[in-house]
């Protein structure tokens, strides 16, 4: 039976071997059909996973009515007494409706009232292009006179260069001007369309989301029952307790740094709202959605919206921008360590290693996950270390190794004496 057992598993990893070095060569030598066929089942089972997404979020509420149904039950007497069938059943389905359509209604309640200011935000700054033209062409006008040094020395370098600058604007800028519209043209329907099919998504996932918070205990139940059928135990109790750790900084840190940046999009527009700053709301959007990017996302909503204030008021700008400081200290002192906390445990050092990672590989969304995915890549390194030391009885203390070789080498020269 050993000897069976050895086979197969040589077998499985002879096989497991094979079909790495397949994908291995297939993704970079071929014409990467695994990614494709990845790529195509995502965008099939997209209401899937955003139904994952919104079940995920929505846990904790449902969780907490839950709790609060049940705690208005015991106090009640009449209803104690009573204990309908299916209690449970029918708990977790009130809870679950309620998380919902409060989740719809204050969506509803949010667009209602931002979608049609960002409509008017957006208008008022297309019917205002001309006069911002102007503006940006006058100081660049002034800027560059001949009165001026820097004016002279750009008048100095394009004469220089003049062969050089006519054609760079004729093979490079002009080609570029041109795919450019034919992309914006195309760009228009197909962002239509992708608007269509996300609305489409999210209906779908949302009723995904109700089956998976209605049967959360049962999936979860059944996949420890896996995990603990196919692993030895102690395997299965080092894969459990990973999947523990990875779901505390995935839950501390996505819910915690959406809630943050909710309350910083609302605290953003009231002070801009109090402060009568142009294009409220459409800053406030661009600041609040910026702000999920950890470290960078401040200064990526801020500065455009800057340039956008000062080409209305550069003295509302010179406001901007410190309220803008102030609410970021705020956020970073006292609303984000309250919310947060220490969800991820990396130093700021690693934060922008994971987030410029990140962002090469995923764009917005790897700059937002890329923190969380290195915070547990780093948890599961150090627990291999320390697993490690432990069972060559060595410290785990990280200070202890700094000078280990020269202690090691005054202990064997003394004991050589």
């Amino acid at each position: 039976m050993k000897e069976r057992t050895r086979y197969i598993k040589w077998g499985l990893t002879l096989f497991l071997t094979v079909c790495a070095i397949l994908v291995f060569y297939d993704t970079f030598y071929m014409s990467g059909a695994l990614q494709r066929f990845v790529s195509k089942l995502l965008d099939i089972l997209a209401p899937v996973v955003y139904g994952f997404a919104i079940a995920y979020l929505l846990t904790p509420v449902v969780n907490w009515l839950e709790d609060l149904i049940v705690k208005g039950w015991r106090k009640s007497k009449a209803l104690r007494d009573k204990k309908p069938k299916h209690a449970r059943v029918w708990l977790r389905t009130v809870s679950i409706l309620v998380t919902e359509a409060l989740v719809i209604f204050l969506l509803y309640l949010l667009m209602s009232v931002l979608i049609p200011q960002l409509v008017d935000s957006v208008a008022t700054l297309i019917s205002n292009a001309e006069s911002y033209y102007n503006t940006i062409y006058d100081w660049a006008n002034r800027l560059l006179s001949s009165d001026s040094g820097f004016g002279a020395w750009v008048a100095k370098l394009v004469t220089d260069n003049y062969d050089d600058t006519m054609a760079f604007l004729r093979d490079k800028i002009l080609p570029w001007a041109q795919n450019m519209l034919t992309d914006l043209t195309g760009g228009i329907w197909s962002g239509i369309w992708g608007v269509v099919t996300f609305a489409k998504n999210l209906i779908i996932g949302l009723i995904v989301s109700v089956y998976l918070l209605a049967m959360k205990e049962k999936s979860l139940a059944r996949c420890c029952k896996l995990v603990y059928g196919v692993f030895s135990e102690n395997r299965a109790d080092w894969i459990m307790r990973g999947t523990r750790r990875v779901n505390a900084i995935f839950s501390g840190f996505v819910r915690g740094k959406l809630l943050d940046s909710l309350i910083i999009g609302i605290l953003c527009f009231i002070g801009c709202s109090i402060l009568r700053m142009p294009y409220t709301p459409l800053v406030s959007v661009v600041v609040g959605v910026t702000n999920v990017i950890p470290f960078f996302g401040p200064f990526l909503g801020a500065i455009p919206s800057a340039l956008l204030i000062l080409l209305v008021s550069p003295l509302k700008c010179l406001y901007f921008v410190l309220f803008i400081l102030l609410l970021q200290q705020l956020d970073g002192n006292v609303i984000g360590p309250k919310i947060l906390g220490d969800s991820t445990g990396i130093s700021s050092f690693w934060v922008i290693v994971a987030i410029l990672v990140g962002g090469g590989f995923g764009g917005v969304l790897g700059m937002f996950l890329g923190v969380p995915v290195f915070a547990c890549l780093q948890a599961l390194v150090k627990f291999l270390v320390d697993r490690r030391l432990e069972k060559r009885n060595m410290p785990l203390q990280a200070h202890k190794y700094v000078k280990r070789e020269r202690e090691e080498t005054s202990q064997k020269e003394e004991k050589d004496k």
